[in-house]
């Protein structure tokens, strides 16, 4: 049976250059990077160079990035950290109603310490209206955090435009990268953003590694209180075989970025043709245009999703119903409710996101997931009665 993976959004596999780059920083160079002898700062010279990869994937500066453990970790610290040093001049944030649930319930957390968080709305492609985003903002905004790409829709934003405003007004602006980075080309000049999320998910980099940009004039609460690591940001003996992972895997990205964008592209407008020729009642969601190159959802009539994947997975494919954090949280997607999909058709939500498939796959799950969705709609009485 043909085992076909899309549902690189939510993992992808650590790469053999990545291992391979790794593999000396568990035993032959094990070294705490702060110690004083020439161990540790060899430990910390390797440390530095990762940086600097990273760094040049997004144009940023060495300087001005900070590792962490996780996307997660990195949206929470952009978060939390700007919203706690600088409450003295205001507690309003903002962010959109379709960000990760690292950034919402980090906006929730500050709820409760008496923040007041406006949710922004979305059209019914996801997309975030600078007009609207410029009449919420008021004196007392902080922050605003509006995500780069959704990994659940595949809409990517008009960050530039949106992080304009907010200079134009003072206000630190914030963008969740991770699905982004590593996937199309990212600069945060460009983006004009202050703070950039990103993680090592994305870019065939292990779990467990992630990082933050930030500029340099951004004041930044710590979340881990402990020694002088990450600039005084994130306390903790760093994880140098992540680092050096992560560090790896974003010099490889960095020199791939634009062939593997235009091969993603073509697949997913394959895959996105297909579907609509060989499925009746069937939804694209998110931006036609304005999206991932290898991402493609739908919601499908008549369906559940979950039955959907559990099918698929029976044929050797692997896909999703959303996002990764909330396809057991047993109820509507809150990013297809924040786009307006009615309830009953959002749970037949289905996701794909591709990265190294080929056309042959996506022919292969063309033709399965045409089967298994005729099967589930030959056992809906939903369906019989829409076709009767």
């Amino acid at each position: 049976m043909n085992l076909i993976y899309m549902d690189h959004a939510s993992a992808t596999p650590v790469r053999e250059q990545v291992i391979k780059a790794m593999v000396p920083y568990f035993d032959l160079q094990f070294g705490n990077p702060s110690a004083v002898y020439d161990m540790g700062f060899n430990i910390k010279q390797v440390i530095e160079e990762q940086r600097a990869h990273v760094a040049r994937l997004i144009g940023a500066k060495a300087n001005e990035i900070i590792f962490a453990s996780s996307g997660a970790e990195a949206n929470n610290l952009a978060i939390k950290g700007v919203a706690l040093a600088g409450q003295k001049k205001g507690k309003h944030i903002i962010i959109s109603a379709i960000e990760h649930h690292s950034v919402l319930n980090s906006a929730r957390f500050l709820e409760r310490m008496d923040f007041e968080v406006t949710f922004l709305p979305v059209d019914e492609h996801g997309l975030v209206d600078p007009e609207r985003l410029a009449k919420v903002i008021r004196p007392e905004t902080i922050l605003v955090s509006v995500m780069h790409a959704n990994n659940e829709i595949g809409t990517i934003q008009a960050i530039s435009e949106l992080s304009s405003i907010c200079r134009e007004k003072g206000v630190i602006f914030h963008t969740d990268a991770v699905a982004s980075v590593g996937n199309i080309p990212v600069d945060v000049n460009v983006l004009g953003v202050d703070l950039l999320s990103l993680s090592g998910i994305s870019l065939g980099a292990p779990k467990g590694t992630g990082a933050l940009y930030f500029k340099k004039n951004i004041r930044l609460m710590p979340l881990i209180h402990g020694g002088i690591q990450e600039m005084g940001r994130r306390g903790g003996t760093e994880n140098v075989p992540g680092i050096v992972g992560l560090g790896k895997a974003s010099e490889l990205a960095a020199n791939e970025i634009s062939a593997k964008k235009d091969q993603l592209q073509k697949l997913r407008e394959l895959l996105v043709s297909g579907i609509q020729e060989k499925i009746k009642k069937v939804t694209l969601t998110g931006h036609p245009d304005k999206r991932l190159p290898g991402h493609a959802s739908f919601c499908i009539e008549a369906i559940e999703g979950e039955a959907l994947i559990y099918m698929l997975n029976q044929d050797g494919i692997y896909s999703n119903t959303g996002s990764a954090c909330a396809s057991k949280a047993l109820k509507t997607s809150p990013v297809l409710v924040a786009i307006g999909v009615p309830p009953d058709l959002a749970q037949g939500s289905v996701v794909f996101t591709m990265n190294n498939n080929s056309v042959q796959e996506v022919r292969y799950v063309l033709e399965k997931l045409a089967s298994a969705v005729e099967k589930l709609r030959s056992l809906s009485p939903i369906w019989r009665e829409k076709t009767a």
